[in-house]
């Protein structure tokens, strides 16, 4: 029998310490056909959303997705992310937190699934190539 993934619980841990200590919980998310997020605030395939309870409605960190809904321009939207897309979760005010690898779907099996909201342009860059952009910090993921 194989065990479940620990990464919901410790997304849901790091969560629940951010706003224990009064820090804000920012979600680092690979943006994929399976991802339901404002397509127009994806940057090189990726987006930083803040999570904290302030920022949400309706926020539920299960172990298959997180889901909630936020403003984008003071226009209320819908966010579903599975949780192998999310690539880190940490404090903004410090950069304390996590990193992931993410398990990005192929576009094949995405549509299979019948999730093909977001599917990048032709002329957008690929999501499972992000590209480090300067002068942001980085997370590093430790073993």
């Amino acid at each position: 029998m194989e065990l479940p993934s620990t990464k919901p619980y410790l997304i849901r841990a790091i969560h629940q310490w951010c706003c224990d200590n009064g820090f804000t919980p920012y979600l680092a998310v690979a943006v994929d056909a399976r991802t339901r997020v404002p397509p127009e605030h994806v940057r090189d395939g990726q987006i930083v959303l803040n999570i904290g309870y302030e920022a949400t409605a309706h926020l539920s960190l299960s172990n298959e997705g997180i889901s909630f809904q936020a403003r984008f321009g003071g226009m209320a939207r819908e966010i579903a992310i599975p949780v192998g897309n999310v690539a880190a979760i940490y404090a903004r005010e410090n950069g304390a937190g996590m990193a992931f690898e993410p398990e990005l779907a192929a576009p094949e099996e995405a549509a299979a699934d019948g999730c093909a909201d977001y599917l990048p342009a032709a002329d957008e860059p690929d999501p499972t190539t992000p590209s480090p952009t300067a002068g942001r910090p980085r997370l590093q993921r430790v073993k």
